[in-house]
């Protein structure tokens, strides 16, 4: 019979309990409109009255929610009170360090495009749930910036966890406008993790939602 010779993590040294493991892993995500939890503008003290329970959660860009999980085998854990208190460190921390990582991460991940005539469109869709979440990541925003000049305007959509979707529009091009609007609300609705139906725009490096039935 062979001999297990798998190492086996200690339970005190495991993400849920260890800052210096869970730093390594932790990362953000996007979540629908109206999520509650912890501010993640909060110091949440020893003795904190929150419940244990109580995800941390941080106004994202657009009024987006951004939540912190560690991800598990077939599952995300999400970030919560009692991963403060344990691990010691403040919502700031936790914040760095699921950048950091989204960014490692975003750095070797590649975009597909497709072009038919003056429209373009550049995705993220690689399943490993930091698609949408990229969007969070000024460099990302930069080079859906240059990756779709000489483009007027930019516009966005996250319809789900793992979907990012950007597309240049064209002056006139209404009916683009609203075909991508189309897409991007039926994705949503369909998703088992949906986070919005809008559209956005990039403007200024910024995420702002864009009204398609105003056209602005």
């Amino acid at each position: 019979m062979e001999r297990d010779t798998a190492v086996h993590l200690a339970p005190s040294l495991a993400p849920e309990h260890d800052w210096t493991a869970a730093a390594r892993v932790v990362r953000p995500a996007l979540r629908p409109p109206g999520t509650t939890g912890v501010d993640g503008r909060e110091r949440v003290a020893p003795k904190s009255h929150r419940a244990p329970g109580e995800p941390l959660v941080t106004a994202g860009p657009a009024g987006l929610p951004v939540v912190y999980v560690i991800p598990a085998d077939g599952f995300d854990v999400l970030v919560s009170v009692e991963h403060l208190l344990s691990w010691g460190v403040g919502p700031e921390e936790v914040h760095a360090a699921a950048l950091a990582n989204l960014s490692e991460w975003s750095a070797e991940a590649t975009w597909l495009d497709e072009v038919d005539g003056s429209r373009r469109i550049v995705w993220s869709d690689w399943g490993a749930g930091m698609d949408a979440a990229r969007i969070l990541l000024a460099e990302v925003r930069d080079q859906l910036v240059a990756g779709l000049a000489p483009a007027p305007r930019i516009i966005v959509g996250l319809p789900e966890r793992d979907l990012l979707i950007a597309a240049a529009l064209v002056e006139g091009d209404e009916e683009f406008a609203a075909m991508f609007a189309d897409y991007v609300a039926d994705r949503a609705r369909s998703a088992d993790d949906p986070i919005d139906e809008r559209v956005f725009e990039l403007l200024g490096g910024e995420l702002v939602e864009l009204d398609v039935a105003a056209g602005q």
